[in-house]
């Protein structure tokens, strides 16, 4: 398994804050490269959708993340949604603790919630107090 880096979170929205953990994993010969979020890998896959961490690149000072996702058409409470697709870059400056996530949504029911196109957030990561950890 590659090197793992783990950081400390932090979300906030409005009056809304989440706290967080989260495990980066770099590809390594024989293994991809993961993120997890609370320990929850976030490579998943059922038959409402598909959620896929496409690489992990190390680019001194930053790091770098991209997610694809993509979602069956679903029916919820009676609303049809279509099949939509979101596909997610992170960077995130373990310095600073700046992560900046810009999402790229098309359809279903995020396309509907909160509008088909560019989204951009900010959140604060910093590395956690073992940010490196082999596996």
């Amino acid at each position: 398994m590659g090197q793992s880096i783990f950081f400390d979170c932090k979300r906030s929205e409005k009056d809304y804050v989440e706290e967080y953990s989260m495990q980066l994993t770099l590809a390594s010969k024989t293994q991809k490269a993961k993120m997890y979020l609370d320990d929850r890998d976030l490579d998943q896959s059922d038959a409402f959708g598909k959620q896929e961490v496409k690489s992990v690149t190390l680019a001194r000072p930053n790091i770098f993340v991209i997610i694809e996702a993509s979602f069956a058409p679903e029916d919820i409470m009676g609303v049809t949604y279509p099949a939509g697709t979101v596909s997610t870059h992170i960077t995130l400056d373990p310095v600073t603790g700046k992560l900046k996530k810009v999402e790229k949504i098309q359809g279903g029911i995020l396309g509907a919630s909160l509008g088909n196109g560019t989204h951009v957030s900010e959140e604060t990561c910093f590395p956690a107090k073992i940010p490196f950890k082999p596996q």
